[in-house]
């Protein structure tokens, strides 16, 4: 039988000192040891392989210890940490609940917590991918979590924390464990090449960093594959072929040849990249991931962020100077269409090489300015509201301006025209064109005429303008109402007062009144308030609240509406005055 033990359980930490990346959690829990301020459950949620049952086996073997060091680490020497180091010991209980998620299990686990531990202070109770207990289990499980006894412990761990019930995250103390940082798995992963006499390029461990994305068990794993596959040398060509992982030179090659504006050279190198068996989503996804870096290296306060080995760096930053902000900016822009747009292209390849074209010419293409609101209502006659504009091929004439259409234009457009048509200096190739003074200034002139345009906020402005809306109206019982409404400002709301129940919920409903008002005196946060006003009331309001006879119900229906009179005497109606 083979003794071969993999990386992730050979290496496992198995003190505080040994966890890798999470610094917060390690500090924090060490401090409850020494202060003696352990909450009786806890809850270790995060990514999987960042360390999460690791921690929780730690933390229960280090409170069990019978002689803790001065830094709150376990001895590893006592009887409690042997039993725990030979996973004989009765105090820790683990419990995985993706298999043992039924209400029987929580209740045999429930029914140890009553009996003390054997060694130690603490009986610990683990329990693994938490989320996975029945909904049952967990209302089981709550009112044991909620009042244990001083010598029970409960750690919790899972990596769906949404999938908990809220009673149960409200009863322990919550620690969110961050995905290992590329920098740091390199480091550990180059401790076990020199435990192990492992001899590794640093851009060969750094590829399998970012293949973990985050988790150190599964960049272990792939650690140990390619010790495998290549005998104890890992070097950075075997590491890209077991990985499939697609060579950084094919990036900057194609950054180069787009710099020249030689299309021909990125379809060839494109096409090399198919025959490799790469997918074009693949490779589409790794030129957005080029470019950013490139964009990282711009700005030196960005650097840090740049997650590759030291020789990587230096050839970003290199081609970095050569590169202008405003081909990165459109670049990342074709990308980002070119990915959103991958379900719906039937042709994979003449999707991406329709992209490489526009990119080919990236560095030529303007940046445009969001119009503003006042812009966007104006019809678009210049020809400036299309996404992208590129000259091809680069003619090395002067461009000529276009015959003006003998047309009845106004004076606006023109000078939109004009401005579209200025030559733009070759020094601002290299940065974007964000917005001209001449167009602040303009924007600026006309805010200030749209506050000269309000009018002053005053009773005779507010009635006024009540009648101007009123006259607009088309519909006769509507312009009823308007016509009698008492109006009276105070500050910034208007009194209204109507005579009946139905004329104020007809005016509740004419919000484009009070937006009308709001607009030309220029106050957003105008109010209106309706209420009733029993001198508004009709002159028959008081006839028609008395109790009225037969005869005088139809009398008051004919001088309402004669029509009533008419139909009656066209078909001979006998109407019963003493019923």
């Amino acid at each position: 039988m083979s003794s071969f033990v993999v990386s992730a359980r050979k290496y496992r930490p198995t003190r505080f000192s040994d966890m890798v990346g999470q610094e917060h959690i390690v500090r924090t829990l060490q401090n409850a040891i020494r202060q003696d301020k352990l909450a009786h459950a806890f809850l270790f949620c995060g990514p999987r392989g960042v360390g999460k049952t690791s921690c929780a086996r730690i933390l229960a073997r280090t409170i069990n210890c019978l002689n803790r060091t001065a830094d709150g680490e376990a001895c590893g020497t006592c009887a409690t940490c042997k039993s725990f180091s030979e996973q004989q010991s009765f105090n820790i209980i683990e419990l995985d609940a993706a298999s043992y998620n039924s209400v029987e299990h929580i209740r045999n686990l429930t029914d140890q917590v009553r009996f003390q531990p054997q060694q130690g202070a603490y009986k610990v109770f683990i329990i693994d991918e938490v989320h996975m207990l029945s909904p049952s289990a967990f209302n089981a499980f709550l009112k044991t979590l909620e009042e244990p006894p001083p010598y029970a412990l409960f750690i919790l761990a899972t990596t769906e924390k949404h999938k908990i019930i809220p009673t149960i995250l409200s009863r322990c103390q919550i620690f969110d464990f961050r995905r290992i940082p590329t920098a740091q798995t390199v480091a550990h992963l180059e401790h076990i090449c020199a435990e192990e006499g492992i001899q590794a390029e640093d851009e060969s461990l750094h590829i399998i960093a970012q293949k973990g994305e985050g988790s150190l068990r599964d960049s272990l794993s792939i650690f140990d594959r390619l010790v495998s596959f290549t005998q104890g040398m890992l070097t950075y060509e075997n590491t890209i072929e077991n990985l499939n992982v697609l060579d950084y030179d094919y990036y900057f090659r194609m950054v180069e040849a787009f710099l020249v504006e030689d299309y021909s050279q990125a379809f060839t190198i494109f096409d090399e990249i198919l025959r490799k068996g790469f997918e074009p989503e693949t490779f589409v996804l790794g030129l957005g991931e080029h470019l950013r870096q490139l964009l990282v290296c711009k700005q030196q306060q960005t650097v840090p962020l740049l997650e590759a080995s030291e020789q990587l760096k230096v050839r970003y930053a290199e081609q970095a100077t050569t590169v202008p902000l405003r081909f990165l900016l459109s670049g990342l822009q074709i990308i980002n269409d070119t990915d959103i747009a991958f379900p719906r292209a039937r042709n994979k390849r003449l999707h991406v090489e329709l992209a490489l074209l526009k990119m080919n010419y990236a560095h030529r293409q303007e940046i445009k300015v969001p119009a503003t609101t006042t812009e966007k209502k104006s019809p678009d006659v210049t020809g400036t509201g299309k996404k992208e504009v590129f000259d091809l091929p680069r003619e090395p004439a002067k461009a000529q301006p276009k015959p003006e259409k003998p047309s009845k234009e106004p004076a606006k457009t023109k000078e939109l025209k004009t401005r579209d048509l200025k030559a733009e200096p070759e020094s601002s190739l290299d940065t974007p064109l964000l917005m001209s003074l001449e167009h602040i200034e303009q924007q600026i002139r006309e805010q200030e005429d749209e506050r000269e345009s309000h009018l002053e906020l005053s009773q005779e402005n507010v009635i006024k303008l009540w009648e101007e809306y009123t006259s607009q109206v088309e519909s006769p019982s509507l312009k009823s109402v308007l016509m009698n409404v008492g109006i009276e400002l105070k500050k910034e709301l208007i009194h209204c007062g109507v005579g009946t129940q139905f004329a104020r919920t007809v005016l509740q409903q004419e919000n484009d009144l009070v937006q009308y008002i709001r607009d030309r005196v220029g106050i957003p946060s105008l109010q209106m308030e309706i209420y009733i006003d029993p001198d508004r009331a009709p002159e028959d309001m008081d006839q028609k609240r008395k109790m009225l006879t037969n005869k005088e119900k139809f009398d008051l229906m004919v001088d309402t509406n004669p029509a009533i009179k008419d139909l009656q005497e066209r078909f001979s109606l006998r109407i019963d005055h003493h019923g």
